[in-house]
């Protein structure tokens, strides 16, 4: 097998492994290319190919991770992760870890963590890498890797309750919000959602967004309700669909142009938690991606005096 091929098969697996740690598709995908770079300049082939190109992966995320941190500082407004459609990576025999690693609320609550804290999780907790390895690949004793460990686990414990609801259940309630979002019904939105829901905006400063957290089913259901059938008004459509592995929708302008992702966090057979990605930084690796502040400008102008 050529080292390309060898690259490409594990490719998957390594975007994986740094989106989990940086919560950043782009990100992701440039620490993999460096990767790619970096093995392709070894002059000698490595004894595992795998443990080689997962610690390479590995190091360069938690080195961007580390200046991501204090960009993060600066950020206008709520920082979520970038949306993920898919994930490449699949392994029948880790599918729970994969899945629940992956949600927004894994990884916010990731973001709790310190970058060698979050790789030693992702490693060990996420695709089951032996303490050896994991030691090699953060180049540290196996001993601090297990504190490390403890400690992430800890950090993990102390947020809230992993977002596990039956499939099924998950896309009929989801089924009934995204009906009553079309046809902005309060009630019908309210009854589905947690009392004390809330509902987060990633704007970044690029794109229009919610001024602050809105919180509680009423609230939500009004802001909602409210919201989407004026953005029908000019054309904008969404597609339910999963995003980071649970339920949600991409919403597009009049030309398909991507305006923003939704995900639906559910428990409980209630929405706990609704979140808005709309910064176009964030949104750029699923298409093109909608002028958001013309579109908010068509929706002011279509109001009603009566709203």
């Amino acid at each position: 097998m050529s080292k390309v091929e060898e690259f490409e098969e594990l490719r998957p697996l390594l975007f994986s492994i740094a989106y989990r740690i940086l919560g950043s598709v782009s990100e992701a995908e440039d620490a993999v290319q460096e990767t790619w770079l970096r093995f392709d300049r070894s002059a000698t082939r490595p004894t595992s190919t795998k443990a080689f190109l997962s610690a390479a992966v590995t190091r360069l995320s938690i080195d961007v991770l580390r200046s991501a941190r204090v960009r993060r500082e600066a950020y206008v407004g709520p920082w979520l992760p970038e949306p993920l459609l898919d994930d490449p990576y699949q392994d029948p025999a880790r599918a729970a870890e994969l899945a629940d690693s992956v949600s927004m609320a894994a990884l916010l609550l990731l973001e709790r963590l310190s970058p060698l804290e979050r790789a030693v999780f992702v490693l060990r907790e996420v695709f089951g890498y032996g303490f050896d390895e994991v030691a090699a690949t953060v180049e540290r004793s196996e001993a601090a890797c297990r504190q490390l460990l403890v400690r992430a686990r800890r950090h993990m414990a102390a947020g809230r309750p992993r977002f596990e609801a039956v499939r099924t259940e998950r896309e009929e309630l989801s089924a009934r919000f995204f009906d009553a979002l079309r046809e902005g019904d309060v009630a019908g939105l309210q009854e589905l959602l947690a009392a004390d829901v809330s509902m987060v905006g990633d704007g970044g400063g690029k794109a229009p967004q919610l001024a602050r957290a809105v919180m509680g089913a009423g609230n939500v259901a009004r802001v909602l309700a409210a919201a989407f059938p004026r953005l029908a008004r000019v054309d904008v459509t969404f597609e339910p669909r999963e995003v980071n592995g649970q339920p949600g929708a991409l919403f597009r302008d009049r030309d398909g142009r991507v305006l923003q992702a939704l995900t639906l966090d559910v428990l409980d057979g209630r929405i706990q938690a609704i979140r808005l990605v709309l910064n176009p930084d964030k949104l750029a690796h699923m298409g093109p991606v909608a002028d958001a502040w013309a579109v908010h400008r068509a929706v002011q102008r279509t109001r009603r005096p009566a709203e």
